[in-house]
């Protein structure tokens, strides 16, 4: 009976000696991380949300109009490889994601909750890397995203205003403009958290943007309307070549997320679990529409599919294929959903605003903050409607800042953490499968931003500031 009362003791002493050794870990790191007590993460990155929340904001970030590109992406691969394409890169997003929600649930276990991005960067790879790459690339992955979404809403509401007047002088910078001045409201929006209401109506906008253009390209591709089909590849060694490897990125890019830590930082404690979730929400809703739009798309036009599934819903004089109302209700719920995809992006931005021009010893909503909070972020989007206006070639530059960006944060950072973090054996199928998916898609990263590069230097003769295309 003593020896097990003398095990008992030393257990309960061990047992102490770790709850003791975990509260001065997290009070040393709480300490040493002082700066995730700052004004963006108290006020823009709020822990409020419950897993049906960052459903919704993952879905938001994830299925946006960019999708409507994925035929366009079909015409360079064909169907095999399209098809296996989109597979591999929902099966590998999906699969990355729940690794950098378990590193990020492991930190927070351990007392020290990352909120963003360059915090995992600058504990799990050095402060250089937080500071001097992990920080600029998302930043500007993100702040391109919040561009090239005022430019397709532009565009957008171009081709509404051309569809019911086609002799109309309007240019498109001053439809970039209009949807400028939605996004200058939207901004507005304090956190990240209070935009759960909106980005529950983005999922349900997005199903029925998708489902329109699934509808459209299904009765097109079955009327005498629709174009010859074509499905032959490029007998261009070259052309065929640059148009898998920018299909590839179009694909990559369209999965891609960059703000998975600032998704996971609106969630309540305990997070255990509940992005899990809210990727099952995300990824139902990515099966869905991702290959309804890119099979039903490329069957209706093969080769002939456009960069926007859209502008195929127009013959080559400028009639409709499918009823006018069809693709004014088409555009207006994809123009709604832009809005709420900018502001998602945005939020990093807000963030590092909010850091830097708000006190956290002042009141959110006090005008010390308000004040400061309205001129930044005001400033941020004029400055992205600018740019959008005066370059509507910007999808060319958001390629090469996808390839850059999207390709190392979403694919190869997420098993570079989990294996860093975890260290699993260098003999177990987790390290060799994470390896991988690092090699190949940094490989892929980099032959994306060669094939940017040369994307960009073909169009460069065309582009012209505040061009009317």
């Amino acid at each position: 009976m003593a020896s097990i009362g003398t095990t008992t003791s030393i257990g309960a002493v061990h047992e102490q000696t770790i709850k003791e050794a975990q509260v001065f870990s997290t009070t040393t790191t709480t300490h040493h991380h002082g700066k995730q007590l700052d004004a963006g993460a108290l006020f823009v990155l709020k822990s409020k949300g419950s897993w049906w929340h960052s459903g919704f904001h993952l879905t938001t970030s994830i299925v946006a109009p960019p999708l409507l590109s994925l035929p366009f992406a079909f015409a360079s691969l064909g169907w095999t490889a399209g098809v296996l394409s989109l597979v591999v890169g929902a099966i590998v997003t999906f699969y990355s994601y729940n690794l950098i929600s378990l590193v990020l649930e492991h930190h927070a276990e351990l007392g020290n909750r990352h909120l963003r991005f360059r915090d995992m960067a600058y504990d799990i790879l050095g402060p250089k890397w937080g500071k001097y790459y992990v920080g600029p690339i998302q930043f500007m992955v993100c702040y391109g995203a919040v561009v090239g979404n005022i430019l397709l809403g532009g565009q957008c509401l171009k081709a509404i205003y051309i569809l019911w007047n086609p002799n109309g002088t309007m240019k498109l910078y001053e439809f970039v403009i209009i949807f400028g001045i939605l996004m200058l409201i939207l901004a507005q929006i304090p956190s990240f958290h209070s935009l759960r209401h909106i980005n529950l109506l983005s999922l349900i906008l997005c199903l029925l943007y998708s489902a329109c253009a699934t509808a459209a390209s299904i009765y097109i591709g079955s009327s005498s309307k629709g174009p010859h089909k074509n499905y032959s590849l490029s007998n261009n060694d070259e052309t065929r070549i640059f148009g898998i490897f920018n299909a590839m990125a179009i694909i990559a890019t369209t999965f891609g997320n960059g703000i998975i830590p600032e998704i996971q930082a609106t969630l309540a404690p305990p997070v255990k679990g509940k992005m899990f979730k809210g990727l099952c929400v995300c990824y139902a809703v990515v099966t869905v529409t991702f290959f309804s739009v890119a099979v039903s798309g490329y069957w209706a036009f093969g080769n002939e599919a456009g960069g926007l599934i859209l502008n195929n819903f127009l013959n080559e004089d400028g009639n409709p294929l499918v009823p006018r109302w069809f693709i004014m209700m088409t555009n207006i719920f994809t123009i709604l959903q832009l809005s709420a995809v900018a502001v998602v992006y945005l939020q990093p931005t807000n963030e590092v605003l909010e850091r830097a021009f708000s006190d956290p010893k002042s009141g959110e909503f006090s005008a010390r903050n308000v004040i400061p909070r309205l001129v930044s972020r005001s400033m941020s989007v004029i400055l992205a409607t600018t740019i959008a206006a005066m370059l509507p070639f910007f999808g060319d530059i958001n390629a090469m800042i996808g390839a850059f960006g999207f390709l190392p944060l979403d694919f190869v950072l997420p098993v570079v953490f989990f294996n860093l973090t975890f260290k699993p054996s260098k003999r177990s199928p987790i390290f060799w499968l994470n390896s991988t998916i690092a090699v190949v898609f940094s490989a892929v990263g980099v032959t994306a931003a060669v094939a940017a590069v040369r994307q960009i230097s073909l169009d460069a003769k065309t582009y012209k500031l505040f061009a009317n295309v």
